[in-house]
């Protein structure tokens, strides 16, 4: 019998890191490979980094040691934005064998002649500015929901991000693989499908290896809700000034495409949007919530924020909790600003102190907390369709409706993935909503 090699994954960071190593996944069992659990015994451990955050970068280590003790011996691979940001520090940890940059990460296994321990990490990365061709991701299997990736990298220049660094210039899937992808996850009985990139309504900029835009992000959207087999679709992280009115009333018809944002504003001062150098005042911001609240009253709207960035007086920050209390949103997403080596913003003055970024951190929490609860009060009595997942949390199945709404039923593996229409009741002690059965609308 062939001693078939074990492979574990471990991902950082977002939806897109998600969909790229179930692609990586893929690659490795079609060349021979066993995948399993990160915390059980492997032969090599890849880790896609992440490095938005400074915390992010500091997990990496934990992580690295957790995979030592399944296996001391194992070959250990970091891949992703920190890999390709920082390789010098991934390779000088202790146990990393290879790291791979932005394009090699896809061609890991070409790099896996032998799996004999370094005493240093090998480097394999590129310029960023090679990074300039498009690889198609979507991941299956691992959760109820598919993450399918439809465009990489961002040509913007917001002033504390390193992701245009760490991935390149915007590009995107040709819409005829976007759609064959789709329809491979349709296949697979997955009911849910999250569309995801780094600036996905950026969609159709080098889709073809050019820099002009062959499709929209509109088209994208009226061509997926065409796909049979698949009951949602859900739009991930875009921004403001590429959230358009028409995508937003397409959506409110669809069939398909659920009443869900996520849309960054990262602040609610005009001031500091010009010192981010994002592309929208707070203005268009606020007309964008308003416009989906007047056809989709019930959607669920989240939000990104980030606090303590230099120059944010106290006056600037009550100016933005202020816009944000105001706003008819569901949920905040806080990032507490830190600096990243090679942006424009580690080089401002007026840095605000880590204490106050941290008090400033906590208002928003709390704010998103309110907000949640509000809008989850204002959903009781509705009717809705929920997504049940597959993790078994202390006895209960969790699930999702289309708006976003977080529900839970004691533990029963005949409903993971399957849809229900239900009537949402109370809002429980840990603040999920209770509900009652309608029908079983799809179990297949």
């Amino acid at each position: 019998m062939i001693d078939r090699k074990k492979v574990a994954f471990y991902t950082l960071g977002c939806k897109l890191n998600f969909s790229e190593t179930a692609t990586i996944a893929r690659n490795f069992q079609d060349e021979g490979f066993d995948r399993v659990e990160f915390s059980e015994y492997a032969d090599i451990y890849v880790i896609n980094t992440c490095s938005v955050t400074e915390n992010a970068d500091k997990r990496f280590k934990t992580i690295v040691k957790q995979a030592q003790r399944s296996n001391p011996e194992a070959f250990i691979v970091a891949v992703g934005c920190y890999a390709q940001l920082q390789p010098e520090e991934l390779a000088a940890v202790n146990g990393v064998d290879l790291v791979l940059g932005a394009t090699e990460k896809f061609k890991i296994t070409d790099y896996l002649n032998e799996l004999t321990k370094n005493e240093t990490g090998a480097i394999h990365s590129c310029d960023i500015e090679d990074a300039d061709f498009y690889v198609s991701s979507y991941s299956v299997g691992d959760r109820t929901r598919a993450f399918l990736k439809v465009q990489d990298g961002c040509d913007y220049k917001c002033t504390y991000c390193t992701i245009p660094l760490a991935r390149g210039i915007s590009r995107s899937d040709t819409l005829q693989n976007v759609l064959d992808n789709a329809k491979k996850i349709a296949d697979q009985g997955i009911k849910e499908i999250v569309l995801t990139g780094v600036n996905i309504g950026d969609y159709g900029k080098g889709e073809f290896g050019n820099k002009k835009h062959e499709h929209t992000f509109f088209e994208l959207v009226q061509e997926l809700d065409t796909i049979e087999g698949i009951h949602r679709l859900r739009i991930s992280s875009i921004e403001p000034n590429l959230l358009k009115d028409e995508t937003i009333d397409f959506v409110a018809q669809s069939n398909s495409f659920v009443p869900h944002f996520h849309i960054p504003l990262q602040s609610g001062s005009n001031v500091m949007l010009k010192a981010m150098r994002r592309r929208y005042m707070k203005e268009l911001y606020q007309d964008r919530v308003g416009h989906i609240k007047t056809v989709m009253p019930d959607a669920c709207i989240g939000v990104d924020v980030i606090v303590g960035f230099p120059g944010e007086t106290d006056e600037l920050f009550l100016e933005t909790y202020n816009f944000l209390n105001a706003l008819d949103i569901s949920y905040l997403h806080v990032f507490t600003y830190s600096e990243r080596p090679n942006t424009h913003a580690a080089t401002l003055p007026d840095v605000v102190p880590k204490a106050v970024r941290s008090k400033r951190s906590k208002m928003l929490r709390g704010l998103s907390a309110k907000k949640r609860r509000a809008f989850y009060e204002s959903q009781i009595g509705s009717k809705r369709t929920v997504l049940f997942e597959g993790e078994n949390k202390e006895g209960y199945i969790h699930g999702f409706t289309e708006n976003y709404v977080k529900v839970k039923a004691p533990w029963n593996p005949e409903f993971v993935n399957t849809l229900h229409k239900i009537t949402l009741t109370e809002i429980d002690s840990d603040g999920l909503l209770r509900f009652e059965f309608e029908q079983v609308f799809a179990t297949t």
